[in-house]
């Protein structure tokens, strides 16, 4: 048997391929929608890809399911659990509790653990050339290295209201009748690690077992004590901010997202053309930089999405194509890093890119406004805007700051001053420079903080 994990760091997202050595068929889990990864990992290993799954309907990135079934002929294979307001609205087989998909020697038995959405599947894998007895759990955003999915993002990203308190009551029992009752030794995969927005206490450990979780996790003493109210009230304590774009991912990923098929390569637009475009407000563009050099000057109206890590997060926080559809030209070396580009965007629904520039010289300039702490005072704005996550604004923040995380703030603007300037931070200034230019982008007048929160601590310190 093969199981490979494919590891997306930005959006801290797993996806797997389970194969048959045997007769050389592939079963993947949780795709995302670049998926020349699965295509070229099947053929290294000489297998073809004959099925496609999901454990649920994800809410932080954008399912390659549709796309990878498109490209191979896969069968598609989803949840049809979790009642009629869970059913996925595209062609597919349904899974229920107990089914199974056969690939060759390999059995994938299908497990309702419902908690983090109601139509939740985890995966449990027998390899039979080896053993009568499955040997790995293929967990999603059930149960995580020392941690479990949260069950709030229906209210925080779908809609809902109160469903957390039903999905904690769901997390507890999916651990008690499905997880705590497999073998010690059974290996578990998760589809997340450190950095998701879908737990709060994610390790980076790639898998775990029951066994460890049993006798570790934060969870397990009150599942030893049957105390669920006691799990309820730790589970749904100190969750972190979900970002606006996953009700659109929710929403798309139920639906079925397009399917993008073969894409050109980005093309290189000239500078003339790009500032003929820009001055007919039909792109954006896209400063790639550090914001320290985006400080120095920009592109007039363009977004600071630093490329490297955090790229498709950032840029769905910046971007919503649907309510501004027109595309985008991407600051960025060559076609090959555009293109790199371009694939962490599609993996958040952001699949309008025009090109690519290599250069801002040509195009309007602009220089983003900034302001040092020991200036703060005298500035008198409007609002002061702290765009950090809630444990770090409790933790401490600039007095009489008000508080919007950056990857909700382009959806908020509704409680944002249009008159007068808006002085904003986040710890570093990473965060608050992808939220200030999507700001200004959306008409706000919107000041940087020079050095953040951190830079306004040690002017602080200095002062006391």
């Amino acid at each position: 048997m093969l199981l490979e994990r494919i590891y997306d760091e930005d959006l801290a997202q797993a996806s797997y391929l389970i194969g048959c050595q045997a007769n050389g068929e592939a079963l993947v889990v949780d795709p995302r929608r670049d998926i020349q990864v699965y295509l070229d990992l099947a053929a290294a290993n000489g297998m073809r890809i004959t099925a496609v799954t999901e454990t649920h309907i994800h809410a932080d990135y954008l399912s390659g399911t549709r796309e990878l079934a498109a490209a191979t002929g896969a069968q598609i294979h989803v949840s049809g659990e979790g009642g009629p307001d869970w059913q996925y609205g595209f062609d597919g087989a349904r899974l229920t509790d107990g089914n199974t998909i056969t690939l060759g020697n390999i059995t994938v038995k299908a497990l309702h653990t419902p908690g983090h959405t109601p139509e939740h599947l985890s995966f449990l894998i027998t390899d039979g050339a080896f053993s009568d007895e499955p040997g790995y759990l293929l967990s999603g955003d059930f149960v995580f290295s020392g941690d479990l999915g949260r069950p709030d993002l229906l209210d925080e990203a779908a809609g809902g209201t109160d469903t957390r308190f039903t999905g904690a009551r769901d997390l507890f029992r999916s651990l008690q009748e499905k997880f705590l009752t497999l073998p010690d030794y059974i290996q578990v995969h998760p589809g997340h690690g450190s950095g998701s927005a879908c737990g709060k206490a994610l390790g980076s450990v790639p898998s775990t077992t029951v066994g460890y979780e049993r006798s570790f996790a934060w969870w397990a003493p009150f599942l030893e004590a049957g105390d669920e109210q006691g799990f309820i009230d730790a589970l749904l304590d100190g969750q972190p901010d979900a970002h606006a774009y996953f009700a659109r991912m929710k929403r798309q990923n139920r639906q079925g997202p397009a399917i993008l098929g073969d894409r050109e390569p980005l093309r290189e637009t000239a500078a003339a053309d790009a500032a003929a475009l820009l001055a007919a407000d039909e792109i954006g563009i896209v400063d790639t930089r550090h914001h320290s050099l985006v400080h120095l000057g920009t592109a007039a109206g363009a977004l600071n999405i630093p490329a490297g890590g955090k790229f498709a997060s950032y840029g769905a926080w910046a971007v919503d194509p649907e309510a501004d559809p027109r595309p985008l030209l991407l600051l960025a070396e060559d076609q090959k890093s555009a293109m790199g580009m371009w694939d962490a965007l599609i993996r958040v629904g952001i699949d309008a890119v025009a090109g690519y520039v290599t250069s801002l010289d040509g195009l309007p300039a602009a220089l983003p406004r900034t302001l040092a702490p020991s200036d703060l005072e005298k500035a008198g704005p409007a609002l002061l805007l702290d765009v950090r996550n809630a444990t770090e604004y409790d933790a401490g923040h600039l007095p009489g700051a008000g508080r919007i995380s950056a990857g909700r703030v382009l959806w908020e603007t509704a409680a944002l001053p249009r008159e007068g300037e808006i002085v904003s931070y986040c710890q570093s200034g990473v965060r608050n420079s992808v939220a200030a230019s999507a700001l200004r982008r959306a008409g706000f007048d919107v000041v940087e903080l020079e050095g953040s929160y951190a830079g306004w601590s040690e002017w602080a310190h200095g002062q006391g």
